[in-house]
Parts: C-alpha cells; structure tokens; sequence
C-alpha cells in the first residue's frame, strides 16, 4: 500500500484489534500486516506506549510450556478507541468528499 500509516492510525489499528479479541505480539502482527509491512520490532513499541497510558493491560498465559503475553483493552482503551473511531469517520467523510466529488466543505 502507498498510504503511510500514521502512530494514531496504528494505535487505532491495535485498539481495534484487541476489542475484539485478547491477543500476544505475534499474533497482532500478522493482523497489522494485513494493512501496512510492520516488524514485531516495530510494534512492541506501540504495546509499550498504549500500556503506559493505561489503555492496554497485560497478562501470561502458559502455551506449551512457554509463557505468552496477552494484551487486552481496559476501559480507557476502549474510550480511546471510540475516540478514534469518531475521528476516522470525520476523516474519511472529508477525504471521501475531497477523493470522490462532492461538497468539500462538508
């Protein structure tokens, strides 16, 4: 895709992803994938962020004798995420506009 992703649009993608599910690292990565090439190195960072300002919380769960660390929304996260999910639908309501004809103003 020629489109960057921006750090609020990747929060938004995470939150989202975690609404719907608990999930570890790896596996959020291969969700992300499916819109932008990113790292697990790049996405630890963004876990890291979002906990730190308590939208996410953690926990371990033993998979075959190994310890995952599973992510998952607190309410603030979730609040965030609705936050998010307002401005995309004011953002792309403009940027449909603007890309397909229409009023630009509105």
């Amino acid at each position: 895709m020629i489109f960057q992703l921006s750090a609020a649009l990747l929060d938004a993608c995470v939150l989202a992803i975690l609404s719907r599910e608990d999930a570890y690292g790896y596996i959020l990565t291969q969700h992300v994938k499916e819109l932008v090439n990113i790292s697990e190195s790049t996405l630890y960072p963004v876990l890291r962020r979002l906990q730190k300002d308590d939208c996410l919380m953690t926990y371990d769960k033993e998979f075959q004798g190994r310890n995952r660390r599973y992510y998952a929304l607190t309410d603030l996260g979730k609040a965030k995420l609705n936050y998010y999910l307002e401005e995309w639908n004011l953002y792309k309501s403009k940027l449909d506009n603007i890309l397909l004809g229409g009023n630009i103003n509105g």
